[in-house]
């Protein structure tokens, strides 16, 4: 059996699904396009190739295998895209919470069955149909559950609104011992500088005490002073419009002084070496232009 734990973002990784590239199936048509940044590749010629795709998470893979971490993979179904594992699924403390992700992605979840199987079924939670709940949009930080949602009346027409207010109760109804703070996100269709996917597009711990935020990524600027207050202005790296589009807070841990970075983050990594991070760098530039990156291609299942 697998055994789950999970407390917060940056705790040392022992278990984690990593996504897959192989036979990714073409380049989706721009009607069928989930965000507006791979629309934006879509229409220019530039949607990322599968070779590309497949070296960058070898890249991560070597990475995570350099340090004993546990590396499961979904089950690979041809023509399907199945990078962005953190959407299916999240842990939190020792309970496996299955995402209601967008219906024409179902098919990702079948892939995940034989690792879900391998975890003790009480440990295992399905929320309701009408509650929506992307991994993406849930960030733990021991007793504090960030949750990314979208409040709009428009909310049903866009496919960039990926949890509702009923995850976020649904969160507050499961987890009554954590303090669970949501965050109303931007939402776009068309511009990409203007669209923070998942709360993780927007916002990431980092290390004990640091954060990597886009103040502009939330609708209400009290909750951008929020995260401030909590973390130490002194402690947060504030990205730009251009850095949140190139998925600058989407980095990934392996521990508290272990970061997996984009190998373009130039600024970035210099700000993190300078406060004591080891900074793995990988390439993962092509695999950003679908909106996601390393944080989105992780489901962690255990950290100590």
């Amino acid at each position: 059996m697998i055994k789950l734990q999970v407390t917060n973002e940056t705790g040392r990784l022992r278990a984690v699904v990593l996504g897959i590239a192989n036979q990714n199936g073409p380049a989706p048509k721009a009607e069928e396009a989930y965000d507006p940044k791979s629309l934006e590749h879509i229409l220019a010629g530039t949607y990322p190739v599968e070779s590309d795709m497949v070296f960058e998470i070898s890249a991560f893979h070597d990475v995570l295998e350099r340090y004993g971490v546990k590396v499961y993979r979904p089950e690979l179904i041809p023509d399907l895209n199945q990078i962005f594992s953190r959407d299916i699924g999240f842990v939190i403390d020792h309970y496996f919470i299955k995402a209601n992700i967008l219906p024409d992605r179902a098919e990702e979840w079948r892939a995940m069955e034989h690792i879900v199987k391998q975890i003790i079924p009480e440990d295992l939670i399905e929320a309701p149909e009408e509650i929506h709940i992307e991994g993406g949009d849930v960030i733990l930080w021991n007793e504090y559950l960030f949750v990314g949602t979208y409040t709009g009346d428009d909310y049903p027409s866009l496919n960039t609104a990926r949890t509702n207010t009923k995850g976020v109760q649904f969160l507050k109804d499961t987890f009554p011992n954590k303090i669970v703070k949501e965050f109303d996100l931007i939402k776009s269709m068309t511009n990409p500088r203007e669209n923070a996917l998942h709360l993780d597009c927007c916002f990431q711990p980092v290390g004990r005490d640091k954060a990597i935020i886009y103040p502009g990524g939330f609708r209400n600027p009290t909750d951008y002073l929020y995260l401030r207050k909590l973390f130490g202005g002194e402690n947060i790296f504030n990205i730009t419009a251009d850095e949140m589009y190139e998925m600058y807070s989407n980095v990934f841990s392996i521990s508290e002084d272990v970061v997996v970075t984009e190998r373009r983050f130039d600024r970035l990594n210099h700000w993190l070496r300078d406060q004591g991070f080891h900074v793995e760098e990988v390439p993962y530039h092509e695999i950003g232009k679908q909106e996601g990156l390393l944080r989105c291609s992780t489901l962690p299942l255990y950290r100590d």
